[in-house]
């Protein structure tokens, strides 16, 4: 009974001090030490890409460009998947993300760069045919692209790097004149990457640009990891990575080069686009020998 009895007590004697507006040392305000910024709204722009394994991760030059080639004020989201075509990566609803992925509001400009070509190639379940199907995925890519109000940059395929007698073999120039043509008749932008990488290979040659690929020429072809043993806990694995030696898919070394090729190009294409891109990388992440000489 006291004890309820002095807590009345306390409570009265404080309420009272705080009518009366007694200074208490936790009320009062603290000064910050320097001025306060109140920054504006910032206006973020995004870059999608789309396309198959030479542009997505583990083979492609996305990663990097993702990684070293744009700020902070663009989001850069990676959303090639290995062994698509045109085709297949429309049918397997992963357009369908992408296209959900550019309408997230907040964006100043969303622009969806656009690289099929290796798996419409015939000889695959994957594949279009040249003629009338390739040109009319890619057109629809576009008309999808600007029916959310994104803006469609179209990518020409990056060339194989194979030589015979000392000559690059460029397989892929008709799908990458698809491209052009759909470009030219729908008004996109275009970065011929099929045509700066091809001149990139032709400059460097067929022993340097060995160099591009994920694994040296004498490295033996991957093979699957081996069954793990069941234990108490049923751990789920991690992915392993498929790596080989291809004239095809990009190491390190060759996205790096690629990467640089794509963000020089595009600075020089989408105005716009040119603050946000960094086309200048480390020295010490581009090798002298590789290094990307403006044209």
């Amino acid at each position: 009974m006291r004890e309820t009895f002095m807590n009345l007590i306390f409570k009265s004697a404080l309420m009272a001090a705080l009518a009366a507006g007694a200074p208490f040392a936790y009320a009062k305000p603290v000064k910050p030490p320097v001025s306060r910024e109140f920054p504006k709204a910032i206006e973020p722009s995004k870059i999608i890409l789309v396309g198959d394994s030479t542009t997505a991760v583990i083979g492609g030059w996305g990663p990097s460009f993702c990684a070293y080639h744009v700020t902070s004020f663009a989001a850069c989201v990676d959303l090639a998947r290995g062994g698509r075509s045109s085709r297949t990566y429309m049918q397997e609803k992963s357009w369908h993300l992408a296209l959900k992925e550019a309408q997230v509001p907040g964006y100043r400009n969303v622009w969806v760069l656009i690289q099929f070509g290796h798996n419409d190639q015939p000889g695959n379940s994957r594949s279009t045919e040249l003629a009338q199907e390739f040109p009319g995925y890619i057109r629809r890519y576009v008309d999808d692209t600007r029916a959310v109000g994104a803006t469609p940059i179209l990518v020409t395929p990056l060339v194989r790097r194979v030589f015979e007698n000392g000559r690059l073999v460029n397989d892929l120039e008709p799908w990458a004149q698809a491209v052009r043509q759909v470009a030219k008749a729908t008004g996109a932008a275009l970065i011929d990457l099929n045509a700066l990488s091809a001149a990139a290979a032709v400059e460097l040659g067929p022993k340097q640009s060995e160099r591009f690929a994920q694994l040296p020429r004498s490295t033996a072809p991957a093979k699957d990891a081996p069954a793990r043993a069941q234990t108490e806990v049923n751990v789920q694995p991690t992915a392993t990575p498929r790596l080989s030696y291809d004239n095809t898919h990009l190491g390190e070394e060759g996205a790096d080069y690629v990467a640089a090729i794509m963000a020089r190009a595009l600075a020089d294409t989408i105005a716009p686009m040119r603050p946000l891109l960094v086309v200048e990388r480390r020295p010490d992440r581009r090798p002298a020998a590789l290094e990307y000489r403006a044209r």
